[in-house]
Parts: structure tokens; sequence; C-alpha cells
């Protein structure tokens, strides 16, 4: 079987509330809170059941790490939301930089 299925799109809702809940090791009211929130917002089956995937599922873990520090649930979203930034301006400026070595080893 190739790398291309369901399964290896980071973005595919696969995960019930309940294995997220498992999988994090939280409760799923603490799930429920944050959909509310609007900080993670899980596709929804076809019976309006909550679908987590594996980049949900990541945030929560990362958002979690921040609660566990200390930070109010508004702060550690912000925080995400800049590490986020961070992590696509760091990209971009790789990318823009292999762009400049590819035109500046040209003939």
């Amino acid at each position: 079987m190739a790398g291309t299925g369901k399964l290896d799109d980071p973005d595919y809702p696969a995960y019930t509330i309940g294995q997220a809940a498992e999988l994090l090791e939280v409760q799923q009211p603490f799930l429920r809170s944050l959909d509310a929130a609007g900080i993670v917002s899980p596709e929804r089956s076809g019976g309006g059941h909550r679908r987590y995937s594996r980049r949900q599922l990541e945030t929560v873990d990362r958002l979690r790490a921040l609660l566990d520090e200390g930070h109010s649930l508004a702060a550690a979203a912000r925080i995400l939301g800049l590490q986020d930034d961070l992590a696509a301006a760091r990209a971009e400026i790789d990318d823009l930089r292999e762009q400049l070595r590819s035109r500046s080893t040209e003939p």
C-alpha cells in the first residue's frame, strides 16, 4: 500500500472524541470546551459526532502543555497562534533562501 492514503494525511478527521481523549489523556469535556471556544474545531460526522485529525490532536497536546505551565486558556491559544505564525515565517524564509541559492548557481 502506497503512502498516499487518508491515514497518512495529518488533516484527515480519523479520531472520535473518545479516541482523542484517550490518546491525549484528557477528559471529553475538555475537548468539547476547546471546540466551544473555537480553539480546535473538529469536523463532524454525518451523525454530528466530532472527528479529530492528528494535527488537531497535536494542537491540543501543545495547548495542554501550556495550560500545565500555568497559562490561561486565552494566553495558551495566543501563544500557539504566535508559534505557528513564527514557524510559517521561518519556512517561508528558508524557501526564499533556497530560491536565492538556486538563482545564484544558475549560469
